[in-house]
């Protein structure tokens, strides 16, 4: 919860990029990030995506074409993506916004990682999940 004094960076400006597949978001501390419609779908901060609890990470695969087509504000604190495989459950904080601009190349790492590890590539398609939910029963 922002407490007063608190300096967290907001956004000043947010363009979506269509043909680069990106979003620029430009903070208030003057740092300007392009974030890959993919890297911002594969680390959704959804239940689907990140499960409920450490371990229960969904991986993400088939995602590079994704785009956005359609991006609200949630109040004054995140926005609500939808993406064209029809993800729209993540609200992404401009906290949230802030860390995947600023760590993309070690989340891009680490995502290299646990593709390698699980033996599939980035364009595999998604298996075992039914199309719009993750199957916990709780939403």
């Amino acid at each position: 919860m922002a407490q007063a004094g608190d300096t967290q960076p907001t956004p000043e400006a947010i363009t979506v990029h269509e043909q680069s597949r990106t979003l620029e978001v430009a903070f208030s501390d003057g740092a300007r990030f392009r974030i890959p419609f993919e890297l911002l779908r594969i680390h959704s901060p959804s239940a689907e995506v990140q499960g409920h609890g450490a371990g229960q990470e969904v991986l993400q695969t088939g995602k590079r074409h994704v785009t956005l087509v359609q991006i609200e504000p949630v109040g004054h604190y995140a926005l609500r993506p939808t993406f064209s495989d029809g993800h729209d459950s993540g609200l992404y904080t401009w906290a949230y916004l802030y860390e995947l601009g600023r760590d993309q190349e070690q989340l891009w790492r680490a995502y290299e990682e646990r593709l390698a590890e699980a033996g599939v590539d980035r364009d595999a398609p998604m298996a075992g999940r039914a199309a719009g939910g993750h199957g916990c029963g709780g939403h």
